[in-house]
């Protein structure tokens, strides 16, 4: 296992007040990502079917957890890795205009996780959505949005000051913005993570641009699917990619903490393009993608934003079984409580 125990560790709030906050943290928060980006709620399914790739397939090697429908002919459905295609599918469906868009609480469960502070096979997200225009395909709406998430969150940590004064806030005025493959051009001989950790020390709140896409050194930063986010479009400023994360320098652990995965979605000439790098042209014959080169779906922008690891942050807690429910090895269990890590 690897996983970080923080020196002299002592949880910011009790356990009950730790459900307090947690409970007004993804109340509030919701609120104020709604009325950043124009957002409406909706129901969210638990899982999809099988072979209609809806499914997000991640980095294309994590096995979906599934089972047989009776009532279909034991036909498989599987649980939702995330609902990065089925938001812009129900875009299409409820006819919503540009500049405005939808949310959800996503719950997932994802077995082949590696579990230390941040990561859970229980993964709980605000998955968002937003009806975008030809027009705004571009470098500068991607920021404008991450901007205005960035201001939503900046709230919530003032919003938590208000409640508990001895938690301050540490995020700076502004979000920085930083290009995958500048990163690997000053940092050649790092990994993509330890160059993350280098750039988010410094800054303490980046959004790298250019998630997936080959870099000058051929290898890809972090894996992001071909068929939604757009990670080849060439940019104003000379590099590729309409998309990226969202990322907190966490003092707690002394490492960055991912907030958000996101990007402006592929159009037709993008999807193709993409899925011939990858090597996967045959998913155009399956119902998603064929909608979608249809002309079916409207262009959009979306993302995800972690609610256990925005609470965990925000709240300064060392790892995320703090915060949320799920199943940890015995020995991770043992090992936390002796350091006032106590996981649910």
């Amino acid at each position: 296992m690897t996983f970080k125990i923080p020196k002299d560790y002592r949880p910011q709030l009790a356990s009950e007040t730790m459900e307090q906050a947690i409970k007004m943290l993804k109340a509030v928060f919701q609120e104020e990502l709604s009325r950043q980006l124009n957002l409406r709620r909706v129901t969210a399914p638990l899982f999809v079917l099988a072979g209609t790739g809806i499914n997000d397939d991640l980095n294309g090697v994590e096995r979906p957890v599934s089972f047989p429908v009776r009532f279909m002919g034991d036909r498989r459905a599987e649980v939702i890795h995330s609902l990065a295609k089925w938001k812009r599918m129900k875009l299409g469906t409820y006819g919503i205009p540009p500049n405005y868009g939808l949310y959800t609480d996503m719950n997932a469960i994802r077995s082949d996780e590696d579990l230390d502070n941040l990561h859970s096979i229980y993964v709980d997200q605000w998955d968002w959505e937003q009806t975008i225009s030809a027009e705004d395909r571009n470098l500068d709406f991607l920021k404008t949005t991450v901007r205005k998430i960035y201001e939503a969150i900046k709230s919530m940590e003032h919003k938590v000051y208000e409640q508990y004064s001895h938690i301050y806030p540490v995020l700076p005025k502004e979000i920085t913005f930083l290009h995958a493959e500048d990163l690997q051009k000053e940092y050649p001989h790092l990994t993509p993570r330890e160059r993350e950790n280098i750039a988010v020390k410094k800054h303490k709140a980046i959004f790298i641009i250019g998630i997936g896409g080959p870099l000058p050194d051929g290898q890809i930063h972090d894996g992001r699917a071909p068929d939604y986010d757009d990670w080849t479009t060439p940019t104003t400023d000379g590099h590729r990619g309409l998309n990226g994360d969202i990322i907190f320098w966490n003092h707690v652990i002394n490492s960055g903490t991912e907030i958000s995965s996101m990007g402006i979605r592929v159009d037709r000439d993008v999807l193709l393009n993409q899925l011939r790098i990858r090597d996967c042209e045959e998913r155009i014959n399956l119902a998603f993608h064929k909608a979608l080169l249809e002309g079916a779906y409207p262009l959009s922008v979306g993302g995800g934003i972690g609610q256990s690891r925005l609470c965990m942050f925000l709240l300064r807690a060392a790892h995320i079984g703090e915060v949320q429910s799920s199943v940890w090895p015995e020995e991770m269990i043992e090992t936390c409580r002796k350091h006032n890590i106590y996981l649910k």
